[in-house]
């Protein structure tokens, strides 16, 4: 809260510029006003142009304003009458046809200011209110910088002391006039042409022409830090190895030599193709780095610089400098603890190299690249490890086992990093994607085993990642399926895949879900000819429908996945044999159960019973449309061929799902779903049996609803008509003309 020490300098210079720059556009309002108009609010003239006249401009105008300089020329203390008379210096142009003369009176009166703080904040004010001017020279700008230049050689000159009121170290006070010298130097090479900037060049004394424009004498170090920040970047690329040189002689106290060479780098590599001289430009760099890093050089100082070269090294594909930048950085980093700043740094050189190379087992294969790795910690070394997950999954499959083992303790450093509690973070689902990413893209052929191993090895050490879960019981299962197509025996192979699975499942939330995961995976074990595996993987699937609805909490039913899954069981069902210890079509009516204690929508309740109907007309065929792709797995039409108790279950189960079909459609409340609901059992059961008197009745029930409902030229209405008329029986010819 101590306002008089020197940092609280820049603070006050903006709350008092502020006061100021307030009081000038009062004075120049108010004069403006007197000149515009007399005392009767008659209009006199116009000076809203930028270029007026100081001729137009009235006798009352002038003599106002002129009163107020005689006023602000009174003021005794310097310093103040300088500040008074920049916040009203735009009245100048009342005046004096070129106010930018008195530009040059003030600067030379800011040189009677003893503060070098006070004198350098006092030429920035100078530089704002010199902006208000319609155009301006920047003369008196280089004069202003030239002071500003010969106070911090006076600085970097002497012990330290105190300067004015203000005691303290020389690095600490330069850094509190650095704003003044960045923006005067924003103001004299603000959109500068090439030869404008040569002949700024000049006048700085760093140049001894237009031809030769850094053969003068050195400069200040902060003062040529924000001169190479505004150059033309042409005239940084074509004399990149005379700025070396002249960073090389300018090594003073004012400002990080390392800073300076950082920025070089930085420049051109916004132009790399346009470099003079690349290979001089970097071994020039590098040379100096290695001798630095002896004298006086740490790690901080010599990533900030290699980083901002590392894009030209690349390009130019110098490959003896990548070997010496990650051998340094080697040397450097061992047995260190790295601070924020070299993490930084650090990250940033990896990234680079990481993009630039398209095989990641040609980065690894780089000297020192994962010793260099092995080095860092935190969120620096989290996002490089992303970067690698990515490159690795980028081009497809991993199936070196080095690399594999590689990327595995990377994401398991990623996954102790994950924030498990806060995962819907954007950070942490991406860390999760590319950890799934990398579990599944990786292959290790026909080391089936070794692949499995994997899988339980993830599992262990990445099981809190939900959707990893959901990739290890797929790649399992193509992992069988891969086993039992390779010709030899695999069955003890499959158990385990389908024992992993099954182990796996119960763990993932969500029972669609985890309803979706069994078929699947009882599917693969059909393939391999496990039956009761299957059957008990179809049976969880039936536990996890029956748990759906109660268990999924406040989440909407998606009632379409539901459907869908139904479905998909009902398809497989197909291929299942059927089980007469437990009853031959258990599953179905176990659906038919769930289905009566559900509250779940008339619509899906009507297109789950329509997916029984398919599935009952298909298994009533005397040859079915498919079977288990195993030899040893006969299907329900030959296992019950002439068991006339079948039949009969068959045809049980039809008239149970017929009536509660036609009894769930009523209780849609919609008119247009009822409707709608009604055709579309109508097509599923004419579609799925030959009509005789029975099924025909249930069509005229679910036909005369859809009358009751639509409109008399609906088209699937008429249409579905159509179609019952051509598939009916003779004896029921006479009925279908009253439908």
């Amino acid at each position: 809260m101590d306002t008089s020490v020197s940092n609280f300098y820049p603070t006050l210079f903006v709350l008092v510029t502020d006061v100021l720059n307030m009081l000038g556009d009062m004075v120049w309002e108010r004069i403006r006003q007197k000149a515009e108009f007399a005392e009767d609010g008659a209009r006199l003239c116009s000076l809203r142009a930028e270029n007026f006249r100081t001729s137009d401009v009235p006798i009352d105008a002038k003599e106002t304003c002129y009163n107020w300089f005689c006023k602000v020329g009174s003021i005794r203390e310097l310093l103040p009458r300088i500040y008074l008379e920049l916040a009203i210096f735009p009245c100048w142009r009342f005046l004096i046809e070129q106010p930018v003369e008195s530009l040059q009176r003030l600067v030379m009166m800011t040189r009677g200011i003893g503060d070098p703080l006070a004198s350098a904040y006092c030429r920035l004010y100078i530089a704002h209110r010199a902006q208000k001017l319609p155009s301006h020279d920047t003369g008196y700008l280089i004069t202003c910088l030239n002071d500003i230049t010969r106070i911090f050689t006076r600085i970097s000159s002497t012990k330290e002391s105190a300067h004015g009121c203000f005691a303290g170290s020389k690095r600490s006070l330069v850094s509190l006039m650095e704003p003044s010298v960045e923006f005067i130097m924003k103001c004299i090479l603000n959109d500068a042409s090439q030869r404008r900037a040569g002949k700024v060049l000049v006048e700085l004394g760093l140049g001894r022409s237009q031809e030769e424009l850094f053969g003068g004498s050195p400069c200040v170090s902060i003062v040529l830090h924000h001169l190479l920040k505004q150059l033309p970047i042409d005239i940084v690329s074509f004399h990149a190895v005379d700025i070396l040189h002249l960073i090389k002689c300018s090594n003073d106290n004012s400002y990080d030599q390392c800073l300076n060479y950082r920025l070089v780098g930085l420049r051109l590599s916004e132009q790399i193709s346009q470099i003079g001289s690349v290979e001089a430009v970097v071994n020039e760099v590098i040379q100096k780095m290695q001798c630095k890093v002896v004298s006086e050089y740490g790690l901080d100082e010599y990533l900030k610089v290699v980083d901002a070269y590392l894009d030209i090294v690349l390009q130019n594909q110098m490959d003896g400098h990548l070997k010496t930048i990650l051998e340094g950085i080697s040397k450097l980093a061992s047995d260190k603890v790295l601070a924020e700043d070299e993490l930084a740094s650090l990250q940033s050189i990896l990234v680079k190299l990481l993009s630039h190379f398209k095989d990641l087992e040609h980065v690894f294969s780089l000297n020192h690249f994962l010793q260099i790795l092995d080095t860092m910690h935190g969120n620096s070394r989290g996002i490089v490890n992303m970067h690698i997950l990515d490159m690795a999954t980028r081009n497809g499959y991993v199936h070196d086992p080095t690399t594999i083992q590689l990327l595995f303790e990377i994401s398991q450093a990623l996954h102790s990093d994950t924030d498990l509690v806060n995962m819907k973070n954007d950070d942490n689902q991406q860390q999760a994607r590319l950890i799934s990413r990398f579990v599944r893209m990786v292959d290790h052929g026909v080391e089936y085993e070794r692949h499995l191993a994997f899988l339980m090895e993830c599992r262990g050490a990445l099981g809190s990642i939900v959707e990893l879960k959901e990739i290890l019981v797929h790649s399992s299962n193509c992992l069988a399926t891969k086993a039992l197509k390779d010709g030899k025996k695999h069955t003890a192979f499959v158990k385990t895949c389908m024992a992993f699975s099954e182990i796996t499942i119960p763990s993932i939330p969500g029972h669609i879900k985890q309803l979706n995961l069994y078929l699947g995976t009882a599917e693969v074990a059909l393939l391999g000819g496990l039956v009761s595996h299957s059957d008990g993987l179809i049976d969880s699937a039936i536990n996890c429908l029956q748990s759906s609805d109660w268990m999924e909490g406040s989440r909407t039913l998606d009632s379409d996945g539901m459907l869908s899954s139904i479905r998909k069981l009902c398809s497989l069902l197909i291929m299942v044999p059927g089980n007469p210890e437990v009853g031959i079509l258990h599953i179905p009516k176990s659906i038919l159960l769930i289905i009566h204690s559900r509250s779940w929508s008339p619509r899906l309740k009507a297109r789950i019973l329509c997916a029984i109907i398919s599935l009952s007309a298909t298994l009533s065929q005397e040859r079915l449309p498919y079977h288990a792709d195993h030899t040893e797995i006969m299907g329900n039409d030959l296992l019950f061929f002439g068991d006339s108790s079948y039949v009969c279950e068959l045809l049980s189960l039809t008239e149970s799902v017929l009536q509660n079909l036609v009894d769930v459609i009523e209780q849609e409340p919609s008119r247009a779903a009822r409707g709608s609901l009604s055709l579309e059992a109508c097509n599923c059961i004419a579609s799925s049996f030959k009509i005789n008197e029975h099924v025909f009745s249930v069509c005229s029930k679910l036909i005369e609803t859809a009358k009751l409902c639509l409109n008399a030229k609906d088209k699937y209405l008429t249409s579905t008509i159509s179609f019952l008329d051509k598939n009916l029986p003779a004896a029921a010819v006479s009925s279908s003309i009253a439908i």
